[in-house]
């Protein structure tokens, strides 16, 4: 017998070889219905597998995150084996589970198209109905080489070469279709409920430019029919939202042929990015924060000193200057370190906080650029924070407290990752562990709750990451504390303790925004382009109905501007339902319309975006509540 310690705590006793299946039959049938994989001893399993030891168990359903791993998972070998069925001369390549779905990389003859893509989902669908069993086995390294060396499946083949020594190579087989792969899976074709093909890209093999292009098919699966349903209609929100369209229909930035990754931004695009930053600029000086500006390029001596150049150098772009190597900072880090070391500091100075709008580039690959979401140069508003080991807690508490100020001006919701030592890292184990509970520390003085992501932290220390939740439900990571042992003692920072000594400052790194070319294109699919009053490039369009109210217009425009208030006056001749749908579709906060009414009494027709027809008012009242929403930042 062996004991079985289940997710409320209760120890259940079975017969040694009992599959996780049997153990949720043995709770309620309603359970062994939805159990989709079992977690034993924190590993995710199928819910197939047999347990031969005292273990604890987590059962898994489409609920839990490693049940939808397992579901979508299966569903991607169930689009694979659609795919050899109808395409035998493919060869298979990868095909996991991702957030929201999962994809499948394939190497075809000819690229996909969309019917093809109907095609496949119709063989899935008699796949599912089939209802056939994933059996799991495993194969000596040698014989798994020639089983796929046999079905001339050569990317499986490479895989297996590059597992290390002794490694179980697993495969998994339903009907006449098997793949490499470790697991888990749900236990056969027909636990898959609902599912939609959603798009087809070119991916290249292992991420290597350098090698084959092969055809990437994403798709998605739910446990139910409205859950899907509910979800497409989120993807067709979103491709309304695109700010790749907005940005060109609002002419407020582009990328153009002549820069792949690198973004125009237009007048209207700099008006918003200039009120972000002035924003960002006020906040800062509030909170105790120097500003400085560091430069673009600098020696490659200074990129061996702080550890980019062997973490990072794939990322970098170099020149040479009379005859000296030099790199264009992917990073801000090493100029703050720089401008710190310059003098020598007291710990009475401290904490100090140096913030910085820098210009950073990095060599993405072209097939990741993706608008101003992933760029190849782009502005970090950056800081960083140098203070002695006794104020780690206080200003964590203080960034934390900050960005959690700027996310609530843009309604936005978070979660937050605490992001621990990644395996390419530097540092002691000592440093790592006081840098990660410091964080902890940090986030329980504040009353947050947080999920740990385990290895995912900078090279140089652990992370605490702000994951913000847009208005269709996405998430998107921008905010970032970093705790820094490290480049204090690369750089050999010091402050003068007050027994006169010196001492080693601790740093930490931090973002606001993350990217402001980024948080731009985040507000915009967040806001539908529809952005605030005090976002807006243009707040008021004075709409005059014929030639004879421009006069009028062009006085209440300067009344504005006065006011400090972005205002523009449509002069065109052309009717006024065209000029309304215009600015509509410009998505402009307030329309003021001026006929012979509103000349003659020297009033305003007041359209609102938001609440329509306001009727008339005075502009002195019109200043008066514009201005009220701009001070206020209201968020609509």
């Amino acid at each position: 017998m062996i004991k079985v310690t289940l997710k409320d705590g209760s120890v259940k006793e079975y017969n040694k070889g009992v599959t996780i299946k049997n153990v949720a039959e043995s709770i309620s049938a309603g359970l062994a219905r939805v159990a989709l994989a079992g977690e034993v001893n924190g590993e995710v399993k199928d819910i197939c597998y047999q347990l031969e030891e005292d273990c604890s168990l987590n059962l898994l359903t489409f609920e839990d995150e490693g049940g939808r791993d397992a579901y979508r998972h299966t569903s991607s070998h169930i689009m694979a084996q659609a795919v050899k069925r109808l395409y035998p001369e493919a060869k298979l390549a990868i095909g996991p589970s991702i957030e929201n779905g999962f994809y499948y990389d394939f190497d075809v003859e000819k690229p996909f198209s969309i019917e093809d893509l109907e095609s496949i989902e119709n063989e899935m669908k008699k796949i599912i109905k089939e209802d056939l069993k994933l059996e799991r086995f495993t194969l000596p390294r040698d014989e798994a080489i020639k089983f796929m060396e046999e079905k001339q499946e050569t990317y499986k083949v490479e895989l297996i070469r590059d597992l290390p020594e002794g490694e179980t190579i697993s495969f998994y087989k339903q009907g006449d279709f098997v793949d490499l792969c470790a697991g888990p899976h749900v236990e056969s074709t027909g636990k898959i409920k609902a599912f939609k093909l959603l798009s087809v890209a070119g991916a290249y093999w292992r991420g290597n430019e350098k090698n084959r292009m092969l055809q990437r098919i994403y798709g998605t699966s739910f446990n139910k029919k409205s859950e899907l349903d509910a979800y497409i209609t989120r993807l067709e929100e979103a491709k309304k939202r695109d700010h790749r369209k907005l940005g060109k229909e609002l002419d407020l930035f582009d990328i153009l042929e002549e820069g792949p990754g690198f973004p125009f931004f237009m007048p209207k695009g700099m008006v918003l990015r200039n009120t972000l930053e002035e924003y960002w600029r006020e906040e800062h000086k509030k909170a105790g924060y120097q500003e400085i500006r560091t430069p673009i390029i600098l020696n490659e001596d200074l990129w061996h000193r702080s550890g980019h150049w062997d973490h990072y150098k794939e990322n970098m772009y170099f020149t040479k200057i009379d005859e000296g190597d030099f790199a264009i900072k992917p990073m801000n880090c090493p100029g703050g370190m720089l401008a710190y070391k310059r003098k020598l500091h007291s710990y009475r100075e401290l904490p100090q906080r140096l913030a910085e709008l820098g210009l950073v580039h990095r060599h993405e690959l072209s097939g990741a650029l993706h608008g101003l979401m992933r760029v190849r140069c782009f502005t970090q508003d950056d800081a960083h924070i140098f203070m002695t080991p006794e104020m780690i807690k206080d200003e964590v508490v203080g960034v934390i407290n900050l960005i959690d100020d700027f996310y609530k001006v843009f309604g936005f919701k978070y979660h937050i990752e605490l992001s621990t030592r990644p395996e390419n890292s530097m540092g002691s184990d000592e440093q790592w562990e006081l840098a990660t509970n410091a964080l902890k520390d940090a986030l329980e003085a504040r009353g947050l709750s947080f999920k740990i992501n385990e290895g995912d932290g900078a090279f140089y220390g652990p992370k605490i990451d702000f994951h913000l939740e847009d208005s269709i439900g996405r998430t998107w990571q921008c905010g970032t504390i970093q705790l820094d042992f490290q480049m204090p003692e690369r750089f050999d920072l010091t402050y003068i303790g007050a027994d006169g000594e010196k001492h080693r400052p601790v740093m930490i790194h931090r973002v606001v925004f993350g990217s402001i070319e980024r948080f731009i294109a985040i507000l915009t699919e967040h806001y539908a382009g529809a952005f605030p009053v005090w976002l807006s490039p243009v707040q008021v369009k004075i709409l005059p109905i014929v030639d004879k109210h421009h006069d009028y217009a062009e006085e209440i425009k300067k009344q504005l501007e006065k006011e400090g208030i972005r205002v523009e006056a449509d002069l065109r001749n052309e009717k006024i339902g065209y000029k309304i749908r215009e600015a509509q579709l410009a998505k402009v906060p307030y329309m003021l319309v001026i006929g012979d009414k509103e000349t003659d009494t020297k009033t305003l027709a007041v359209r609102s975006r938001k609440e329509g027809d306001l009727g008339s008012m005075s502009l002195e009242d019109f200043i008066a509540r514009i201005i009220n929403e701009i001070k206020n930042k209201e968020n609509q």
